[in-house]
């Protein structure tokens, strides 16, 4: 078992919970962090946490990371969901890591050094070259993934996002890399803080509702295929389309 308490902060916590409202642990005693799916503050004024085990553990279902696999696992945060990514991917996987907030990275740094085939990066993800992936994992939303994070599945890959094109889409989904495309499968809500420094990233010219996102099945690049009656949500660089993709 990965301990969660590696990757925090020496206690007591403080528990994020709902409605914004903190709950502080009473006591420093790490079994206080395996009671509850309750998300723990890692920068409470950045909004930053721990994430919810739950949802993770789902997410990683999902994705199916196997042996030998490569991960890039974007917004590592202290590197918790790091750490256990790489023991799902042993013997000879690796895991690239990038966080972009210098504490959190700095902490990643030291409480992964442990675990194998673990790179940190401290970078933006967003502007990034990743190296070829089997799966790419990410924990910070994005309106739409950037051309690099496509680029850089490998064939049969699959990336992970919290999808955030509009303020009322907050969408886990999967895209998987196939013979003629990319296929999407939109999976549960899931709330995360947008990646720093992606600005730009709101720019669309058609932003779907939440029913139009749950519609979506395919993404495209629009250098590759310009959008067409199909598209359920438009941007820049990409679209993302109803059409279902077989195999």
């Amino acid at each position: 078992m990965v301990p969660r308490e590696a990757f925090l902060p020496p206690g007591p916590w403080e528990m994020m919970a709902r409605f914004d409202r903190h709950v502080r642990t009473p006591s420093a005693d790490p079994a206080y962090l395996y009671r509850t799916n309750m998300v723990i503050a890692l920068d409470s004024a950045k909004g930053i946490n721990n994430g919810e085990p739950v949802l993770h553990a789902s997410w990683m279902q999902a994705v199916a990371p196997a042996p030998g696999e490569r991960i890039c696992h974007i917004g590592a945060g202290t590197g918790y969901y790091t750490a256990i990514l790489s023991i799902l991917v042993v013997p000879g996987g690796t895991v690239t890591a990038f966080e972009i907030e210098p504490a959190l990275a700095a902490m990643a740094q030291a409480a992964l050094e442990p675990y194998e085939g673990v790179t940190l990066v401290k970078a933006d993800a967003t502007a990034a070259d990743l190296p070829e992936s089997d799966v790419i994992y990410v924990n910070a939303g994005v309106a739409a993934p950037p051309l690099s994070w496509l680029k850089a599945l490998a064939p049969g890959g699959r990336l992970i996002f919290p999808w955030r094109p509009s303020d009322e889409v907050a969408l886990a989904v999967t895209v998987r890399r196939c013979a003629r495309g990319f296929a999407v499968k939109p999976l549960m809500p899931a709330f995360f803080i947008p990646c720093v420094r992606r600005d730009d990233q709101g720019r669309t010219d058609k932003a779907p509702d939440a029913q139009a996102a749950r519609s979506a099945r395919s993404l495209w690049l629009t250098g590759h295929r310009p959008p067409d009656e199909t598209a359920v949500a438009v941007f820049h660089d990409v679209w993302f389309s109803s059409e279902r993709l077989a195999g």
